[in-house]
C-alpha cells in the first residue's frame, strides 16, 4: 500500500508540474547587452569646496584627511578669524598640516 501511496503522489506532482509548464504564459525574452565602455563626463572641472562656506559636515565629506574635530577647528577658525583669504591660510588652522593641504588643494577655493 504504502508503494501504491507513493507512485501516487509522484504522479499527481509530476502531472501537476507538466500542466503548470504548458499553461504558463511564454514570455520573449529579450537580451540584454551591458555596454562594453562606460562614458564619464570630462574631468577638467572638478567640483570645489568652498573655505568660508562649508560647514564641517561638507569639509569631512569632501576633503582627504579631515574627519569631524579637524572640520569643526576649521568652521571655529573661520568663525573667530573671519573669511580665509587664501587656500593657504588653512596651515593656521590646529591639526592642518602641509600634507593635508597639498592633498587637497585641488579640491579648494576661497571666494
Amino acid at each position: 500500500m504504502r508503494t501504491g501511496y507513493f507512485y501516487s503522489l509522484a504522479f499527481a506532482l509530476l502531472t501537476s508540474a507538466s500542466i503548470a509548464a504548458i499553461a504558463a504564459p511564454a514570455t520573449k525574452v529579450e537580451a540584454v547587452t551591458a555596454p562594453l565602455a562606460v562614458q564619464v563626463a570630462p574631468s577638467g572641472e572638478v567640483a570645489k569646496v568652498d573655505l568660508n562656506a562649508a560647514d564641517a559636515t561638507t569639509l569631512q565629506r569632501e576633503l582627504t584627511g579631515v574627519g569631524e574635530a579637524k572640520a569643526k577647528a576649521i568652521v571655529a577658525y573661520r568663525e573667530s578669524n573671519g573669511p580665509f583669504a587664501s587656500v593657504d591660510e588653512l596651515l593656521e588652522v590646529k591639526g592642518i598640516g602641509k600634507a593635508i593641504l597639498d592633498k587637497n588643494r585641488d579640491k579648494l577655493e576661497v571666494n
